[in-house]
């Protein structure tokens, strides 16, 4: 019975490490891409996450790439502006990086963040789950909910011009934190995609 649980671990260990495998021959492939090629994924995304939503909704995942491809993302004027061919809207944001304790938490259960700097550098926090705990219910109309975190066990990281990050229904995370850059002025776009079950 031993010897067979052993080979049951052991053939799970075998199949996560393949799917993992797969995961970062993808992402490095740039299959996801579409064209789109004028920034790339931040280190703190999560890649078995990416690819398993990306296949669940590709169409949606194509349409955001194209349409950044194919837009001037440092002349396109701040507002929103819906995406052709989907109902997916970009918000762009010509903003600022504000003091920790002036930033909100967040996560949310319907819509995935997709959040690309386009210029300057934006600060950035992942929430510990163990330590932290809701402070302000799930608000279904909003799709958001927040949360009183530990400052010490929370992951801060920058994220430049040039790079994305998406944040799913599991990253708690806060956004536009001040950096230690003197300038703190920024330009992002982000689009809420739609999370898949």
């Amino acid at each position: 019975m031993r010897k067979f649980l052993s080979l049951i671990l052991l053939s799970a260990l075998a199949l996560t490490a393949s799917a993992q495998g797969e995961v970062r021959q993808w992402m490095a492939s740039g299959a996801w891409r579409n064209g789109f090629t004028k920034a790339n994924a931040h280190c703190t995304v999560n890649g078995q996450e990416f690819y398993s939503q990306y296949h669940k909704n590709p169409d949606q995942w194509y349409t955001l790439f194209r349409w950044l491809a194919e837009t001037d993302l440092q002349a396109i004027p701040k507002g929103k502006h819906p995406i052709p061919g989907s109902t997916l809207v970009a918000s762009v944001e010509d903003s600022e990086n504000l003091p920790l304790e002036k930033r909100n938490t967040e996560s949310h259960r319907k819509k995935i963040d997709f959040q690309l700097v386009v210029s300057g550098t934006e600060g950035f926090a992942l929430l510990d789950h163990a330590s932290s705990t809701v402070s302000v219910p799930y608000d279904q109309k909003k799709d958001v909910m927040r949360y009183s975190y530990d400052r010490r066990k929370t992951h801060f990281f920058d994220v430049c011009g040039g790079q994305f990050v998406i944040f799913f229904p599991s990253d708690w995370h806060i956004a536009k934190v001040a950096t230690k850059k003197k300038n703190q002025n920024i330009r992002v776009i982000v689009v809420k995609m739609d999370y898949v079950e």
